[in-house]
């Protein structure tokens, strides 16, 4: 089996959902603008709104989950699929300034590269993102889930942050994500190692 595919192959590709297809989101691919950590427009010409069909078929739980739960919300999927040669440009960006922690190594690979993970958020009834404490891709320990509890001690965090982030986690969760340390958004879909093993990555 070929274990990869080209960002130019992905729409012929079964094993892939464009994110046009999936009711009840709203998408700002943040790497496919200027608004992002690097200032340019990394996904250009490719068209990367796209997952994986199991990662689509889990937004979906979520989106079920939302309407039953909390119907005044709505997901908006920050990034989805990220080919290997993005997560390089993103990995050079940031040589020699510690901010590494932050990306997977593309030489391992990262799980957004195999359409297995999702960036987002959540937007209100008004359209707005909810207040998370920070900022999309933020590169602080700010933006650590495994610190918030701390940083709520500490009043750097407010109790509306947090719930906001804890109400994003229970959605994901539920719908067989799995949350990451690091960062609030970032969400894989399933065993990362798994994943890796048995998925094709994107290039």
């Amino acid at each position: 089996m070929n274990h990869t595919v080209a960002s130019e192959d992905v729409a012929a590709s079964p094993e892939f959902r464009h994110l046009d297809s999936i009711d009840g989101i709203r998408v700002d691919l943040r790497y496919a603008s200027a608004n992002n950590f690097v200032g340019r427009d990394l996904y250009a010409p490719y068209d990367c709104a796209w997952l994986h069909v199991q990662a689509a078929e889990a937004l979906e739980r979520v989106v079920s989950w939302l309407k039953e739960h909390h119907p005044d919300l709505t997901p908006l999927v920050l990034d989805a699929l990220r080919p290997q040669r993005v997560q390089q440009q993103l990995w050079d960006a940031l040589e020699g300034t510690g901010l590494r922690l932050y990306l997977a190594d593309p030489a391992r690979g990262s799980i957004h590269s195999y359409g297995m993970a999702l960036d987002i958020t959540l937007l209100d009834a008004a359209g707005r993102e909810l207040d998370m404490g920070t900022g999309f891709d933020d590169m602080t320990e700010l933006s650590h889930p495994a610190l918030e509890e701390g940083f709520l001690l500490a009043g750097k965090l407010s109790d509306e942050q947090v719930a906001n982030r804890r109400l994003l986690r229970e959605a994901m969760l539920q719908a067989g994500f799995l949350g990451i340390r690091t960062e609030w958004w970032h969400f894989d879909c399933g065993d990362r190692e798994l994943v890796r093993s048995t998925f094709r990555r994107v290039i």
